[in-house]
């Protein structure tokens, strides 16, 4: 089996997990881990909005969905060797609730689809469904089905949403100033074209003092998928799935 190298503990929040994860990125971010090379591990995960999401029959929760710490991360994971320029190889070799377990937090033995509030997060057809909507889906082996979707079953592709290397410090620049100038456009805009940094609500994983506030300061919100990977939400991001990030120094 392969040694989990990121450990969860679903009953409490990512802030109070031994070891916490992280919710920006920023190249000083220090690793929760270092592993090596041609190694099999597993990461264990926290739902991405760390739990605001109930098994319930409202959206309200959804609608009204705290984004400033979006999204929570297990990492940063360091690898032995590695060095600017070089490519990192990541196999997925699987993906799920494993094991498969019952309780309160998402993914266990639940999960859910939402579509945000237009006056919070949004979407690309925000204009057509302004309002959030949610429905609860429960999962018995592959199998999903949903008491708000009557009638429906179907066999979940799941896959890992957001994952990535951490940029350096000129690329987190640019990605910076390229996202500010994007606001600049349309600065109105509802709901905003980008997010920029956000010092409020950060996790900077085992960071504190000066550094946790560089984090706050400059760290790129997790939301759009960048030169780092980031945020794919691509479901066929799957089992047998090899992906290529750039190491970025």
């Amino acid at each position: 089996m392969p040694d989990v190298v990121f450990t969860v503990d679903q009953a409490k929040s990512m802030r109070e997990q031994a070891v916490p994860g992280h919710n920006r990125w920023h190249p000083d971010i220090p690793p929760a881990v270092t592993v090596r090379p041609d190694t099999s591990i597993r990461v264990e995960c926290r739902e991405w909005t760390d739990g605001q999401i109930g098994n319930n029959d409202s959206a309200n929760d959804v609608r009204d969905v705290d984004l400033r710490g979006a999204h929570m991360l297990s990492g940063p994971i360091a690898v032995e060797g590695a060095e600017p320029g070089d490519l990192l190889v990541v196999d997925i070799l699987d993906l799920g609730p494993v094991p498969q377990e019952t309780g309160p937090a998402p993914g266990q033995g639940w999960g859910y689809t939402g579509i945000f509030s237009k006056q919070n997060g949004g979407g690309f057809l925000t204009d057509t469904f302004p309002d959030a909507y949610k429905a609860i889906w429960d999962f018995s082996g592959q199998k999903a089905t949903s008491r708000h979707v009557p009638g429906v079953s179907y066999t979940g592709i799941t896959h890992p949403g957001l994952f990535g290397t951490a940029p350096s410090p000129e690329l987190l620049s640019r990605w910076n100033a390229r996202e500010r100038a994007l606001i600049a456009t349309d600065p109105d805009r509802v709901p905003a074209l980008a997010l920029p940094p956000l010092d409020e609500e950060v996790l900077g994983g085992t960071a504190s003092g000066d550094v946790l506030a560089g984090i706050g300061r400059d760290g790129a919100r997790t939301v759009p998928p960048r030169e780092n990977g980031g945020n794919h939400d691509i479901k066929n991001f799957t089992r047998g799935s090899r992906v290529f990030y750039p190491v970025h120094g």
